[in-house]
């Protein structure tokens, strides 16, 4: 299923090359500054209540033992305190005054497809604009790892909104060295430069190669025992289902390869469209294995909705 990595022509890779820095930085602020108030506007109207209820709620830090009162939830009792003072007590939890939340931040080649209003890339910056604004409007540090086939940059966490900003930036504004995808990587390198429990957000379109499955579901759940993992899928409709047109050459981005297809064939079409969507569907099953949270955004229609959806509905988990 390699080519549904495909999408930006040798053409297209050689013109975005060859633009000079004097012309692309005016129009590379200016994108900056767009996402920078839009994102804004967002998290301001829509998304800050929803973000304190879904991720405050799951720092909790141990505060204290007391004695069993009625009415406490039994799965709070300390059972090992219990035994000594043969009469039941309590561990006391207090919500954590702050959390560390990190964006793991995907900019390989295939990022750079788009089909309708916008690459998936600017998708992916705007989304994690968001989510550092949603974090830095609750007190919260917010870091970053960006990642191709190898680890690019890590921007350790901080507070403040001009941290916001340099997010922004550099994914924006960021030209890797790799083309390919290396996810089981980002979350060994997450591992060991955040110790400690946080909030991770995993942007991608998470289009593996076959050979990486097992070894991305094994880091997965690794890294899920340890962190509070949200997977966000960064995809665009063409990905999934193919227009009829005739034949097309398609190229993957991150090798290079290319394959010609007719796409005006029903069987073709057919085939295309399933495959997508067992892809998709064995992405799916890998995160709910590994107890990881997954939000599907899509390039060519609006995003927001999914991320509200799925902001409430952990709400209501830490609520039950």
């Amino acid at each position: 299923m390699w080519f549904f990595r495909r999408h930006q022509t040798a053409g297209q890779d050689r013109q975005e090359a060859t633009r000079s820095p004097e012309l692309l930085a005016p129009e590379l602020l200016a994108r900056i500054k767009t996402i920078q108030l839009r994102t804004q506007r967002l998290v301001t109207d829509a998304l800050a209540g929803e973000y304190h209820s879904a991720f405050k709620g799951r720092g909790m830090e141990f505060e204290q033992v007391r004695e069993y009162t009625p009415g406490d939830d039994i799965r709070h009792i300390d059972w090992n305190v219990t035994a000594r003072m043969s009469s039941p007590f309590v561990k006391e939890h207090r919500e954590e005054r702050e959390l560390t939340v990190m964006l793991i931040v995907d900019v390989s080649s295939s990022g750079a497809f788009g089909t309708a209003r916008k690459q998936k890339r600017e998708v992916v910056a705007e989304v994690a604009a968001v989510l550092a604004y949603l974090a830095i409007q609750n007190n919260d540090r917010v870091g970053m790892i960006i990642f191709s086939d190898r680890i690019e940059h890590f921007i350790p966490p901080k507070k403040g909104r001009s941290h916001v900003w340099r997010v922004i930036r550099e994914v924006l504004s960021f030209r890797p060295t790799g083309r390919g995808t290396d996810l089981d990587g980002a979350l060994d390198y997450l591992g060991r430069v955040v110790p400690r429990r946080s909030v991770g957000f995993v942007i991608s379109d998470f289009l593996l190669g076959e050979g990486l499955d097992e070894a991305f579901s094994e880091r997965l759940l690794v890294a899920a025992r340890r962190h509070d993992l949200t997977a966000i899928r960064v995809l665009d409709q063409r990905e999934v289902s193919l227009p009829r047109i005739g034949l097309v050459e398609l190229e993957d981005a991150e090798t290079g390869e290319t394959i010609v297809i007719d796409t005006a064939s029903r069987r073709v079409a057919e085939s295309f469209a399933g495959l997508a969507r067992a892809d998709l569907a064995r992405r799916s099953e890998q995160f709910r294995h590994a107890g990881v949270g997954e939000i599907q955004v899509w390039a060519d229609r609006p995003w927001i909705d999914p991320i509200v959806r799925y902001l409430r509905a952990r709400e209501q988990s830490v609520r039950v």
